[in-house]
């Protein structure tokens, strides 16, 4: 399991098949990563993605999930 404390402010995150979904802009709580409105689609929302979905950490946040699978899945925030 992942340690939020791995996930930092402005790192990369990216899909199982290597496409970039979006940026850290801070955790949300202890279990949410919030991404920066740059990567929204439209560039005006956040998105949520739950840190269960992050399989590593390293230079970049990798996650278990396919960009398309995590498109479809992630939550807007309330900005």
């Amino acid at each position: 399991m992942v340690s939020a404390s791995e996930i930092q402010e402005h790192m990369e995150v990216r899909s199982l098949d290597g496409e970039h979904v979006g940026t850290v802009d801070h955790l949300e709580g202890s279990d949410q990563i919030k991404l920066t409105k740059n990567d929204s689609p439209d560039g005006e929302h956040h998105h949520l993605i739950p840190i269960d979905w992050v399989d590593h950490v390293d230079a970049h946040v990798h996650l278990s999930k396919n960009a398309s699978d995590v498109r479809a899945q992630w939550t807007h925030a309330a900005n």
